[in-house]
């Protein structure tokens, strides 16, 4: 009998059941049904399949899963719904001031702020994740990034066996499922022995490790660690899910995620100090590391009404534990000087374990910091970890020791020798030798090439340093003329061709930079990514930013306008102001945009159709509050800022508007009453 030939589509349907099956006895039960040798030799199999059929390759397929590592770094995703932060509180009065802002927001009286419920899930100390599916079927997996944009880590996140390949039951079309990526604290102490035994580097902590397992480029090694996943909030979504949060993770439970167990529901905010308390108590008990407790409103519709502002929620808070301590001794106090000119001291200590990881340095932030702790080298301190992150000193520890004298702060800059002023009403000092410092220069250009800003690949903090002190690189545009220095460069310890000519092709590759960026890149002070974004898109291209700051001057107009922009505020108008008064500045930036091939400018918001809409609120609102109606005007596209100017497209009059009315008025800019603001919002 003659049996007939196997097809193509038929050997990989079978391949990938071998694969499947053998994948979950080894980790999902750890009970290998076959060697390693004949996994491998059925994977390779199925590549070459694949290879010569590509139609039989799927974002799902067995090889995806496992596939051989990418050649370049991960691809970067843009989530549907931004992957955000919380903010912290860490005690009862935070908590109470967290329900009383939410209170305000949504305009309820006090049995309304009763009648709020919670739900209470541990703060994993992991690695956050969204993962995509479309139909019912995981398309993708990426990892929070910027909260904008993230890693695509699909590849790796297929190797959990937390992570269901298919939804059961109904399901929207589309849908974002956020979750924790976390290493035990058992898992974590077995890899750090292989580590070792493997002449490696062991893991700082359990999240480190985590975080390093999951961003590998060769999905093996992330199959090889066993990370494990909780599954907690959602994000875009094309169709409801639930009414409530509860009700949300208990669809979680039933598509086949893990819900952390220790989830609780919780009917009045007066209960909530109570299971702060408990689970504080057990958190040591627990084989995973958490660092708090987040809580979110239970309503799905008031988290709807809420929404965000800033990097975060206003409808969630994490209440933080308090962090671990340790005792060490106070070596020495080294004062640093940063790209803003601030002088920072920082103590160098007796390196010390706490909270799982080695200390060895520490800020003391200021010199009022280190008055009233009365620290002094030499003392015995004692330390914990912020947050469980940050080292902080808390003070000396009592002893019968003789102390050294105390700590004499600097009144010139330890860099350049110019004054150290400190100005009215802050708590810091600064150099006055801005671009004549070398600290500040080398530090601004440190930051200029960072990731976050012009991120030029081999042109790290050391390259900068080593070109500064050569004298190729003293301002911000000579990075872009670099190439002038080739045959010196060639001439450098370390500077061979294939990396000089990597290094221009890199910084070419940066001729042209988003507006965000360039903003970013310039360290400016109080100027962080989230400004920089918001300037950026406020004014859209750099000729109308570079013209509206020139403008900006103390007490204009366009001073004020500045100042208005819904998160900028005056205290970063100011710093702007500053920056482009003085001449050097300006001339700096002017050169820098001159080596650049274009500078891109910021997408117009397009989630509404008010986007491109400048609107200021005034007087009272009736049917809503007044951060309510702003942030509905937010999601809609629109520019939020709280003064009339030339610039506003319109202006809505609650009750008793006053000025602001009559400005508008006289400018001839278009008003509508709360009611005609409920129709343009399709309220």
């Amino acid at each position: 009998m003659t049996i007939a030939p196997v097809s193509a589509a038929e050997r990989h349907a079978a391949l990938e059941a071998d694969l499947a099956r053998w994948d979950e006895a080894y980790h999902g039960r750890d009970e290998p049904e076959v060697s390693d040798a004949v996994y491998d030799a059925a994977r390779r199999e199925l590549l070459a399949l694949e290879e010569t059929h590509p139609d039989l390759r799927s974002e799902n397929s067995i090889s995806q899963r496992v596939g051989a590592a990418p050649d370049s770094a991960f691809g970067k995703y843009r989530h549907l719904v931004p992957m955000l932060s919380l903010d912290n509180v860490f005690d009862p009065d935070g908590f109470d001031g967290f329900v009383s802002k939410v209170g305000r927001f949504l305009g309820l009286n006090e049995d309304g702020l009763q009648a709020l419920q919670f739900v209470a899930e541990p703060k994993i100390d992991g690695l956050s994740i969204s993962l995509t599916y479309e139909y019912g079927r995981f398309v993708r997996g990426t990892t929070r990034g910027d909260g904008i944009e993230g890693e695509d880590v699909t590849a790796n996140l297929l190797t959990l066996k937390d992570i269901p390949r298919e939804l059961p039951g109904e399901s929207p079309e589309r849908i974002e499922i956020r979750g924790e990526v976390f290493l035990s604290k058992s898992s974590f102490l077995a890899l750090n022995e292989q580590q070792v035994a493997r002449g490696g580097k062991p893991f700082a902590n359990p999240r480190n490790a985590a975080a390093g397992s999951l961003r590998q480029l060769d999905a093996e090694i992330t199959r090889s660690r066993p990370l494990s996943l909780f599954a907690y909030a959602q994000g875009y979504t094309s169709s409801p899910v639930a009414t409530t949060h509860w009700d949300y993770l208990e669809k979680l439970r039933s598509w086949g995620f893990t819900v952390n167990p220790l989830s609780q529901m919780i009917a009045h905010a007066r209960d909530i100090p109570a299971y702060v308390e408990t689970l504080a108590r057990e958190r040591s008990e627990l084989d995973y590391d958490i660092d708090g407790i987040v809580f979110k409103l239970d309503d799905l519709s008031l988290q709807d009404r809420l929404g965000f502002v800033g990097r975060a929620p206003r409808w969630a808070i994490a209440w933080k534990f308090p962090a671990e301590q340790a005792i060490t001794r106070l070596r020495e106090i080294e004062i640093q000087v940063g790209r803003t000119g601030a002088l920072t001291p920082v103590a160098h200590l007796e390196p010390v374990n706490v909270g799982g990881v080695i200390v060895s340095r520490a800020t003391l932030h200021n010199e009022d910091e280190i008055a009233r702790k009365d620290v002094r080298v030499g003392d015995l301190v004692r330390l914990q970890r912020a947050g469980d992150v940050i080292p902080q000193i808390l003070g000396p520890v009592l002893s019968e020791e003789p102390r050294s004298e105390p700590f004499v702060y600097p009144d010139h800059c330890p860099v350049c020798g110019s004054l150290a002023e400190r100005v009215h009403g802050e708590a810091v000092r600064r150099c006055t030798g801005g671009l004549t410092c070398e600290a500040q220069i080398v530090e601004r250009l440190i930051h200029m090439v960072s990731r976050n800003a012009f991120d030029i690949d081999g042109l790290g903090e050391r390259s900068i340093r080593e070109f500064y002190e050569a004298g190729y690189i003293r301002r911000p545009g000579d990075i872009f003329r670099l190439r002038q220095h080739e045959e010196a460069l060639l001439q450098r310890d370390g500077w061979g061709r294939l990396s000089v000519d990597n290094l221009f092709r890199a910084i070419d590759d940066r001729r042209t930079i988003p507006l965000s960026r360039l903003i970013f890149g310039l360290g400016i002070r109080r100027i962080g990514e989230r400004n920089a974004q918001l300037l950026a898109r406020h004014y859209q291209s750099f000729e109308n930013w570079r013209t509206a700051m020139l403008a900006a001057r103390p007490d204009s107009e366009d001073r004020a306008a500045l100042g208005a922009i819904m998160g900028v505020g005056d205290a970063i108008a100011d710093e702007l102001s500053a920056f482009f008064s003085e001449s050097h500045n300006v001339e700096a930036l002017d050169d820098l945009a001159s080596e650049l091939t274009e500078i891109l400018p910021e997408e117009a918001p397009s989630e509404g159709h008010l986007s491109g809409k400048v609107i200021v609120f005034t007087g009272t609102m009736t049917t809503m509050t007044r951060p309510e109606a702003k942030a509905i005007a937010e999601r809609l596209g629109a520019q939020v800022t709280d003064s009339v100017s030339k610039k506003t497209s319109l202006v809505v009059l609650g009750e008793k508007a006053g000025s602001k009315a009559k400005k508008a008025a006289e400018l001839g800019i278009e008003t509508v009453d709360e009611s005609g603001w409920r129709v343009l919002a399709g309220l």
